[in-house]
């Protein structure tokens, strides 16, 4: 906890001078607050003996005073209502900016494990939380520890009795506050678990709802949707159950006090130990005296709330990438393509079974080479290797003769253009997806790209043309124009090594030829890696890989393994 704690303050220091105004201002309201009751007591007490022309006349002067004060805290208030929030909506920012940077860094193992709608929970509603607690927090502890001393000494002053029967509870109400607390912090934390997995189930159910609605199951989604908000409800109801009792309890307490205090104040009026007046000026100190007795109470479920949030927030932080660059990483220039798999092995994280096993394999640049195997063989995991999506288990690959391990991650996924089966393409226009393979590209580069990948014709057909707004993932457009607008993604991105990952195995027959024959254009003079479902569109491969559980199993030309009548031959009638 120490380290957090620590951490936390240190969102404070690009803010200091805000952070330290805030705090000064917080102090001035608090015993500018202490002043008005002093004012009624010396009116009570002082005035009240006087001239009535006097009398008028200190009135006027105290309550020009008083007035000035109350415009001073009113400014005060303005500072830390308004530039104090900005400050934590500052501090927040940061810390989303932060965590969206350390997401970008993880590793597709961290992504497998987890669910969209619990980062996304972590990077909204979990902040926020924060961002309150931070700017509000010290706030409150130092409003709260100056009134109270403050109260406290001026009513030492009006009466020891009196403070003493004030004191009585305070103690009693620390202990209730602490127990109940702890309680509210175990809630809390399950409020959490429990938002982010409704969010899990909202984007899950946003993003399939086209296969949702396809099914016609409507009714099934909102039974699920029920266990998850069903869920939520019961840890709502039991931190509300706890903050109820929390919350009764403190307005109790601070009612028993007065209450308290009434009583004593009656007595020692009647036995002239305390005046009326300072009896009426104790009952007005007494609310400044309990009101932040409660604030600083209320702060620990505040704290309960805002921390649960940073432990949350520091859990995904601490998370180390399991691929990362080494620390005499090199970049990657003047990459010719030459790939090899020296003995490779993997397997995922969570499982013993290996995937890949003693992997060996020398691609020489420019070569066209074919993946083909049953589902589960490793085809997708091999090529995922090269780039450094995971690294290798056993063994090593090379590029020009460089470990992938010995250069920066930039440099070497700069190098290779992936097109997948299934397109991710952004919401926004053609334009922006297309240049996305070359952030700094003119549009001229743009639109040469798209004519590259045979995408051209259809895009000039939008509404909008290049500037086409093609809807969340794409929906606006068929699946062989997405597929395109991938391709002419890394026509502009121009890499020297190309990785098709079933590219082709979901689109129409007319679709397939158009995008087969942007595919070849695009593989010209580049080490090229093809993942094939439909064998017949790799016939004319230089090399042909077999992959089975066991490693390559079979290795040549489509009319070599053809011969063979061996694995390849099975899979190519099977599948013709």
């Amino acid at each position: 906890m120490k380290n957090n704690l620590k951490k936390m303050a240190g969102y404070y220091k690009p803010y200091m001078g805000t952070f330290l105004t805030d705090m000064f201002f917080a102090f001035l309201a608090s015993i500018i607050s202490l002043v008005i009751p002093l004012a009624v007591r010396y009116i009570t007490s002082e005035i009240i003996n006087m001239s009535s022309n006097e009398a008028v006349k200190r009135v006027l002067i105290i309550g020009g005073v008083l007035i000035a004060l109350t415009l001073i805290q009113c400014l005060a208030n303005y500072y830390i209502i308004n530039i104090g929030h900005v400050m934590g909506a500052k501090m927040e920012y940061d810390m989303r900016a932060e965590i969206f940077a350390h997401y970008q860094k993880l590793s597709f193992s961290f992504f497998d494990e987890q669910k969209v709608g619990q980062l996304m929970s972590r990077i909204t509603s979990d902040l926020f939380d924060i961002s309150e607690l931070l700017h509000h927090g010290p706030e409150n502890i130092a409003i709260s520890v100056i009134k109270i001393l403050g109260a406290f000494i001026i009513l030492m002053n009006i009466s020891g009795y009196l403070t003493i029967a004030a004191f009585v509870l305070v103690p009693v109400m620390f202990i209730y506050s602490y127990f109940l607390n702890k309680k509210m912090k175990k809630a809390f934390m399950e409020n959490r678990v429990q938002i982010a997995e409704i969010n899990t189930q909202i984007e899950d159910n946003l993003s399939g709802i086209r296969v949702v609605k396809s099914f016609a199951n409507e009714d099934i989604e909102r039974e699920k949707f029920k266990v998850g908000n069903d869920g939520f409800l019961k840890a709502k109801k039991q931190s509300y159950y706890y903050m109820g009792l929390f919350h009764s309890g403190m307005k109790a307490f601070t009612m028993l006090i007065n209450v308290v205090v009434i009583m004593s104040g009656g007595v020692l009026i009647a036995k002239n130990k305390v005046d009326v007046s300072d009896f009426v000026a104790f009952l007005l100190y007494i609310n400044i005296f309990t009101d932040p007795i409660r604030t600083l109470i209320d702060f620990t479920e505040q704290f309960q709330n805002g921390y649960s949030g940073f432990e949350r927030f520091m859990q995904i932080m601490a998370i180390e990438p399991d691929v990362k660059d080494s620390k005499n990483a090199v970049p990657l220039k003047d990459v010719r393509g030459d790939i090899v798999f020296d003995d490779v092995s993997f397997k995922y994280k969570d499982t013993e079974h290996r995937v890949l096993r003693h992997i060996n394999l020398d691609v020489k640049a420019g070569s066209y080479v074919a993946l083909v195997g049953s589902s589960g063989g490793g085809k997708t995991t091999l090529c995922s290797l090269i780039p450094r999506f995971y690294d290798v288990t056993n063994g090593s690959i090379k590029i020009d003769g460089k470990d992938v391990r010995d250069v920066t991650l930039q440099s070497l996924r700069e190098n290779i253009g992936i097109v997948q089966q299934d397109v991710y393409l952004f919401s926004g226009t053609v334009y922006d997806n297309i240049r996305y393979g070359k952030p700094g590209a003119t549009r001229e580069e743009v639109i040469e790209a798209a004519k590259l990948a045979n995408a051209h014709d259809f895009i000039m057909e939008l509404p909008n043309g290049y500037d086409t707004d093609i809807g969340q993932r794409g929906v606006k457009l068929s699946g062989g124009q997405k597929q395109r607008l991938s391709i002419a993604r890394v026509f502009l991105k121009n890499p020297p090594i190309l990785i098709f990952d079933e590219a082709t195995s979901a689109l129409d027959n007319e679709s397939e030829n158009i995008v087969k024959e942007s595919l070849e254009r695009l593989a010209s003079n580049r080490t090229t890696f093809v993942i094939a479902h439909r064998l017949s569109t790799i016939k004319n491969a230089e090399r042909i890989l077999v992959l089975s559980e066991n490693g390559i199993e079979e290795s040549g030309t489509h009319d070599e393994l053809m011969k063979k009548d061996g694995l390849y031959a099975q899979l190519y009638k099977w599948t013709k």
